[in-house]
């Protein structure tokens, strides 16, 4: 198992990227498995499976520091003592699914940053977590967006620069999704040569513009 610190956090490009991409283009064949959980019992699970199970596979996380700090991602005792490693979560605060226009799907510590723009706004958007990048779980995610009979705009948002982070992965898995009725784009920090800006300000200032850009009308 192999944890590499990975979050945009505003501490430069030497302290922001696992180099996440670089791990997704060595994907093939069932041959590692590369996550990105966002709670504590998730964490928890995922070690658990990755002892348990027979056949042992490199397993690689990426593990930023802010959710060591944030309520958000703290787990009830109940949630370790039952249940097992979810390989992507629904939307745990929707209650009426049908009013639900737009499903942003996205992957580590963004997810907060997008609900808490979502209950700003008071936004018919539900924001799907994927903590298993690879084996990537389309099933699943197939599974879930069949419960929102309304949503038909789908946003990949990530905190990572276009050529970086997994959109280019999980676009070549979700491009057959688009003929089927979905209105796929995605959201990222503009093509970068450097893996993030050395300055708060402007990492701050990005954030926001990602907020804006994932909520933005169609």
């Amino acid at each position: 198992m192999l944890l590499l610190p990975h979050g945009y956090e505003g501490q430069g490009p030497e302290h922001s990227s696992a180099r996440m991409e670089r791990f997704l283009q060595l994907c093939a064949e069932d041959n590692i498995q590369v996550c990105y959980p966002t709670t504590a019992a998730q964490y928890f699970h995922m070690l658990r499976r990755q002892v348990r199970r027979e056949v042992r596979k490199p397993l690689v996380v990426m593990t930023p520091k802010q959710p060591l700090r944030m309520k958000e991602s703290r787990s009830p005792i109940a949630e370790f003592t039952t249940g097992s490693f979810e390989e992507i979560l629904d939307d745990p605060t929707v209650t009426e699914k049908s009013k639900i226009t737009r499903v942003v799907l996205c992957t580590g510590k963004v997810a907060w940053d997008a609900m808490a723009e979502r209950t700003k706004r008071n936004a018919n958007v539900a924001v799907v977590r994927v903590e298993q990048l690879y084996p990537f779980p389309i099933a699943g995610l197939r599974s879930i967006l069949a419960t929102y009979p309304n949503a038909k705009q789908m946003v990949w948002l990530q905190e990572e620069p276009e050529n970086m982070g997994a959109w280019r992965f999980v676009d070549a898995i979700v491009w057959p999704m688009k003929n089927e009725g979905y209105d796929w784009r995605h959201v990222a920090r503009v093509e970068s040569g450097s893996p993030a800006t050395g300055s708060k300000a402007i990492h701050d200032q990005e954030l926001v513009d990602l907020m804006e850009q994932t909520f933005a009308a169609w």
